[in-house]
């Protein structure tokens, strides 16, 4: 490919233009350039919700769905308010660290809260 585009997250110049976004098949990174151009690192550290805006430690969010929790008879119902999040980089995908009262400490995937 002669796109000159390179990925800021694996640096493969194997990448494709899809729509709006550029995509990486080998890391599967999916980046906007307009967005991402005043990002120097470009490590793609970014945390956004189920909506799309950006995350930060301290921000309140709402859990968009019911999510068992794993090892337990326990659920976090959707609806619940989750205050004063942690953003944390975990292979597994859960990238957020907090407590929710009558559970406790647990970790969630951005992708099942919204910023409330």
């Amino acid at each position: 490919m002669t796109s000159g585009m390179t990925c800021p997250k694996c640096n493969s110049e194997n990448v494709y233009h899809d729509g709006s976004l550029w995509v990486c098949p080998d890391c599967a990174h999916e980046w906007n350039p307009d967005t991402e151009s005043g990002d120097a690192g470009g490590d793609g550290s970014e945390v956004r919700d189920a909506n799309g805006n950006v995350l930060a430690d301290g921000d309140s969010v709402t859990v968009i769905k019911d999510l068992k929790v794993k090892g337990s008879s326990l659920v976090v119902k959707g609806g619940t308010k989750v205050k004063g999040i942690r953003l944390v980089d975990a292979s597994d995908g859960h990238n957020i660290s907090c407590k929710i009262d009558g559970i406790g400490a647990m970790n969630l995937k951005s992708e099942f809260v919204k910023k409330a």
